[in-house]
């Protein structure tokens, strides 16, 4: 599959995800990013605003079964899980596979964990521990819809007998499969992958931070830029790619110091920093 037919069933996943949920497409594109990128994806966002219909909607656009895991005493509300119930969710978002008495079962593939949570500033949520948030290769929000979406929300239940629009199924596992694989074509300057290496590196020097982005986040981003290129149309990487994945890849992985804790300081803030910090290459484009 090359990188405008993947373009083409991006787009085809992408309308058919937006027939069912009202929500910013850029935020859409990025989910579908994470997953291109064989990574999981962390929603987290106030209740109601559409966090488990878009993970189910993406499931059922992609062709894939769809187990919802309800965290209360895909995940939903992942942060009201005790710290014993989060590490099981590690071990299948890590290891492919889950572990019942004594006995190991590998998941099928393609796997991937669509997780959402409230702000931890909601009662009954727990902290997400620091291994498991760098688990995820992005976190984003849907944040609340426009004036025109939120008209298309109230006009579907102007009706209650008619029943919230579904997404058309137009994958299976195995063209989700080639689109992954697909991924792995993306060709990335030597500039650019610098790039990326210096971004992460930064994080850990800016005295705001506690812990900055590990090798593993960097190797993230690395994945998740390659994985934005073919959404975009295109076989190679532009440090563009890099910059419009940067904050929703790198963010959820910093830990900060408790005086910027205290002067409520954000992440996002810190790698919105760092992109205007690091000096971006010049890298011609690649052919097609």
């Amino acid at each position: 599959m090359d990188a405008s037919e993947a373009s083409a069933v991006c787009e085809t996943v992408l309308d058919a995800i937006g027939e069912a949920v009202v929500a910013d497409r850029r935020v859409l594109e990025t989910v579908l990013t994470g997953v291109l990128a064989r990574g999981h994806v962390l929603l987290e966002d106030v209740p109601g605003t559409g966090k488990t219909l878009t993970a189910r909607s993406f499931a059922t656009a992609l062709g894939l079964s769809f187990a919802r895991v309800q965290f209360t005493p895909l995940a939903d509300e992942i942060n009201r899980a005790p710290p014993k119930t989060q590490a099981a969710l590690l071990e299948a978002m890590s290891e492919k596979q889950v572990s019942a008495d004594g006995t190991t079962y590998r998941l099928p593939e393609p796997f991937f964990v669509i997780a959402t949570q409230n702000p931890i500033e909601e009662e009954g949520t727990f902290a997400l521990p620091e291994a498991q948030r760098d688990r995820f290769v992005l976190k984003t929000s849907l944040g609340y819809p426009d004036r025109a979406g939120a008209r298309r929300l109230v006009d579907r239940r102007a009706d209650r007998a008619t029943r919230a629009p579904e997404p058309r199924s137009v994958l299976d596992g195995d063209r989700v499969a080639a689109l992954q694989t697909a991924v792995e074509s993306v060709a990335v300057d030597d500039a650019v992958r610098d790039y990326v290496v210096d971004l992460g590196r930064h994080t850990r020097e800016d005295d705001r931070v506690e812990v900055g982005v590990s090798p593993r986040g960097i190797q993230r981003l690395f994945e998740t830029v390659r994985a934005r290129a073919l959404v975009e149309g295109r076989a190679y990487v532009v440090p563009d790619d890099v910059k419009a994945v940067a904050r929703e890849t790198l963010a959820h992985r910093l830990v900060l110091t408790a005086e910027a804790t205290v002067r409520d300081v954000s992440p996002t803030a810190v790698v919105e920093a760092t992109l205007d910090r690091v000096d971006v290459p010049a890298v011609a484009a690649a052919d097609d």
